[in-house]
């Protein structure tokens, strides 16, 4: 498995925090994200550039490129 790095290049792993960099819209719902939120004991999956994380009781992949770690 490749090693999953944040926007800034430091690296993550299961468990870690995250927190967007950017507003982004859910595809498929009606969900806005805003820019600082944070989302905590993130899910890595098996593409290096995607995590999986919980918002609510809805489980969301988010790209790398939107994240920084917390």
């Amino acid at each position: 498995m490749d090693m999953v790095k944040d926007s800034n290049g430091n690296a993550l792993a299961e468990g870690d925090s995250v927190q967007l960099t950017k507003d982004l819209k859910v595809k498929g719902s009606s969900l806005n994200l805003k820019r600082g939120k944070v989302f905590k004991n993130i899910h890595l999956t098996s593409n290096s550039e995607e995590i999986e994380c919980r918002e609510g009781k809805t489980t969301i992949v988010l790209k790398t490129c939107f994240l920084k770690k917390a």
